[in-house]
């Protein structure tokens, strides 16, 4: 049955919000034992000091326990949620999805539960769907969550690809409201493009199909390539969500990029021509946790205090499909 609100509740708000990483920090000299690389060549190429890697724990685990934290600070009980979604490009399993086994976890028996995948735009994807379900009324109070364990697909001898990576989870809870939430949110995609940053999944394998040589599935990626699209798609989306809301960049207190690599966050700060103090940056603690790395930076950003009630705030990211966009909200 589709769960009607009231008339009055047209936007759609951020209640709360969590996040939750592994245990286990590996540094840049931790790597510099495993492969050829050092600190100084990771630091000045990425911006990344440090990155939480899991010992165990997988992607639905990570979700629950950034879930447990989003409810908690929303103060809601886990059967208010009528919708759950996770994206993430590293479930635990084909089938069930992961915001199932989430779901179960956390004791969420009246949500309609899916996964999105948009790699490292994920989040806002789902932040996007989630939203025009509660705005068309087919539900009222959504979990969002991001979560990737992305060690489990990265080839630890490939020294271009291992030391960019981090595993984590960032949730949010939205609602229906009165108040101004997510104000406008943009998204984009290009196919043609995609295989610029790829992670194969299991080839054909049937009595009808010979095998390939193929056996591995890692994370592979054109850098060059990646970073020129990455800091198009960042001033485009920003610059969207901004002309659809009728906001300027002065009105906007922060800034919270996808997390993967300094150099491209700082390109987009000169072309935007803003002081870098408005782009929130947490990439030197976690590195690149793909669809998780805007959720744990939002959080960092709400339980800081670095945003008041009523501060303008854009969420922004780009990704593997290729996929991009960004989210402009109201606290």
């Amino acid at each position: 049955m589709v769960k009607r609100m009231s008339k009055e509740l047209k936007n759609v708000k951020i209640l709360g919000t969590g996040r939750y990483v592994p245990e286990k920090i590996v540094t840049n000299d931790d790597l510099s034992k495993i492969v050829d690389t050092s600190d100084e060549w990771i630091y000045t190429r990425t911006g990344i000091r440090e990155r939480r890697i899991s010992e165990g724990e997988n992607t639905s685990e990570l979700s629950t326990k950034a879930a447990l934290e989003a409810i908690k600070a929303s103060e809601i009980a886990a059967e208010d949620i009528d919708l759950l979604i996770v994206a993430t490009c590293t479930p635990d399993k084909f089938v069930p999805s992961t915001a199932c086994l989430v779901q179960a976890n956390i004791g969420a028996v009246n949500a309609t539960c899916f996964d999105i995948s948009a790699a490292c735009t994920g989040f806002l994807y789902a932040l996007n769907t989630a939203a025009q379900f509660i705005k068309s009324g087919q539900c009222k109070t959504a979990l969002v969550i991001g979560a990737e364990v992305l060690s489990k697909i990265l080839d630890w001898n490939d020294r271009a690809t291992c030391v960019l990576f981090g595993d984590g989870a960032g949730a949010a809870i939205l609602t229906a409201s009165e108040e101004e939430g997510i104000t406008s949110i943009y998204t984009k995609s290009d196919g043609v493009k995609g295989l610029v940053l790829n992670c194969e999944a299991l080839e054909v394998r049937n009595p009808f199909t010979p095998l390939s040589e193929r056996n591995n599935s890692f994370v592979s990626m054109e850098g060059g390539e990646v970073f020129k699209f990455a800091v198009k798609a960042m001033e485009e989306s920003i610059e969207n969500v901004l002309k659809s809301s009728g906001n300027s960049i002065d009105d906007i207190k922060l800034i919270v990029p996808h997390q993967a690599n300094k150099r491209i966050i700082d390109t987009c700060v000169k072309r935007l021509k803003v002081d870098e103090s408005k782009f929130y940056v947490n990439l030197h603690n976690y590195g690149n946790t793909s669809a998780a790395s805007i959720p744990i930076a939002f959080d960092e950003v709400v339980k800081k205090g670095l945003i008041k009630r009523g501060d303008k705030v854009i969420l922004v990211g780009f990704g593997g499909g290729l996929t991009w966009g960004a989210a402009l909200i109201s606290f």
